[in-house]
């Protein structure tokens, strides 16, 4: 089986332009905004989390990059729409570099990026995938917070942009 890079990188984009749609939508005013429940998070900590998470999956394990990633301060970062539009597009190009070095049926390229493991996933055995699972996990973890997005701006359209209900 041969997916092109193409292919995958279209995906990939299409979460990632749908989420951006999402901050634009959501505006200034919301989008550092948080549902009223425990452990909820803003569409820009969702956004910033995505764009941390790729860089350390396809960037890191993948291309080989050093990357420098506090994922703990991604759950707390804020910051403007065009903020977060600009580490996007930053990464969507850095992406087009590193998709030229995935070689699917080989292991991933920079095992030390994962030290401490549990740091990074509650996955087993990471250390002993090819690049083809990891970027699978790298869509995956996407497609998955661009739902968890469109929920959260649909809730917090609901509400003015101080956060009371409308």
């Amino acid at each position: 089986m041969q997916i092109t890079t193409d292919d995958f990188l279209y995906f990939i984009n299409v979460a990632l332009d749908g989420m951006v749609r999402i901050v634009e939508e959501l505006g200034d005013d919301r989008v550092n905004l948080r549902p009223d429940f425990p452990g909820a998070n803003s569409p820009y900590v969702i956004l910033y989390h995505c764009v941390g998470c790729t860089n350390f999956w396809i960037g890191a394990l993948i291309a080989g990059r050093q990357v420098s990633r506090d994922r703990d301060a991604e759950f707390q970062a804020q910051g403007t729409v065009a903020d977060i539009r600009e580490a996007v597009r930053d990464l969507q190009k850095q992406l087009q570099e590193d998709f030229t070095h995935v070689q699917g049926d080989q292991p991933l390229a920079y095992l030390d990026a994962l030290l401490p493991l549990q740091k990074w996933t509650q996955q087993q055995g990471v250390q002993h995938w090819r690049q083809g699972k990891a970027l699978i996990h790298a869509y995956e973890e996407l497609a998955q917070h661009h739902g968890q997005m469109e929920i959260t701006r649909d809730i917090l359209m609901q509400r003015d942009s101080t956060g009371s209900e409308k």
